[in-house]
C-alpha cells in the first residue's frame, strides 16, 4: 500500500501481521478520497480512523494536510505499526493512537472531528447501527463527514443522512452528514 498525494506521495505503508486485518484496497481508497475531495478541505482537519488497521487512511488524510488524526485500534500488531509509521514520517505530534475496542472507545471519550473514517469488519454485529450511533453523539462537527466502509451486504443509501454509496469492488463506502 502507498500513499496516493500529498507530502508523503509513494510512501509505502506494510500489510501488518496481524489476523483479521484487511487493508482497504487501492481502488476503493482512491475511490473515497476522489468522493472527499469534493466535499472537504483536507486542510486543518481533525481526523478519527476507527479500526484503523494498518493506518492507511489516516496518514493518507495527513498526507493531504489534516492537522491531526486519532487512530483507534484494538489489535497491538497494528497499533505499534501506527506508532512506528507515526514516527518514521515524522508526524507523531499529530497523531493520537488508542489501543481501544471501538466501541468502548466511542462511549467513554467525547471529542469532535471534521472527518471520521470507520472500517470495521464486515461481519460486525452492530454494523446497521453503528452509522446513528456514530452521528447520535457529538463526534462529527457541524459540517463534519463520516465514512463508512462495508460489504454489499449492508445496504445504507436509504439512510436520511447518506449522502453517497458506492461500490468498489467487494468494497462499499457511504458517506454520511448529519444534515
Amino acid at each position: 500500500m502507498r500513499i496516493i498525494t500529498g507530502f508523503l506521495k509513494g510512501r509505502k505503508i506494510p500489510m501488518p501481521n496481524a489476523e483479521g486485518v484487511r487493508p482497504t484496497s487501492d481502488r476503493a481508497k482512491e475511490g473515497l478520497f476522489s468522493a472527499l475531495q469534493s466535499r472537504i478541505s483536507f486542510a486543518g482537519i481533525r481526523v478519527l480512523d476507527l479500526f484503523a488497521g494498518s493506518g492507511n487512511l489516516g496518514f493518507e488524510a495527513l498526507s493531504r494536510g489534516a492537522q491531526s488524526v486519532t487512530f483507534v485500534e484494538y489489535n497491538k500488531v497494528c497499533v505499534e505499526q501506527i506508532r512506528e509509521l507515526a514516527e518514521t514520517f515524522d508526524l507523531a505530534e499529530q497523531v493520537q493512537v488508542y489501543e481501544y475496542d471501538v466501541a468502548r472507545f466511542l462511549d467513554s471519550f467525547s471529542n469532535t472531528y471534521d472527518l471520521i473514517f470507520a472500517d470495521p469488519p464486515y461481519e460486525l454485529e452492530y454494523m446497521q447501527q453503528f452509522p446513528d450511533q456514530v452521528l447520535a453523539a457529538d463526534w462529527l462537527s457541524e459540517d463534519g463527514i463520516f465514512l463508512l466502509e462495508h460489504d454489499k451486504n449492508n445496504d445504507f443509501s436509504e439512510h436520511p443522512h447518506c449522502v453517497f454509496s458506492k461500490a468498489y469492488g467487494r468494497t462499499t463506502v457511504s458517506i454520511f452528514r448529519k444534515q
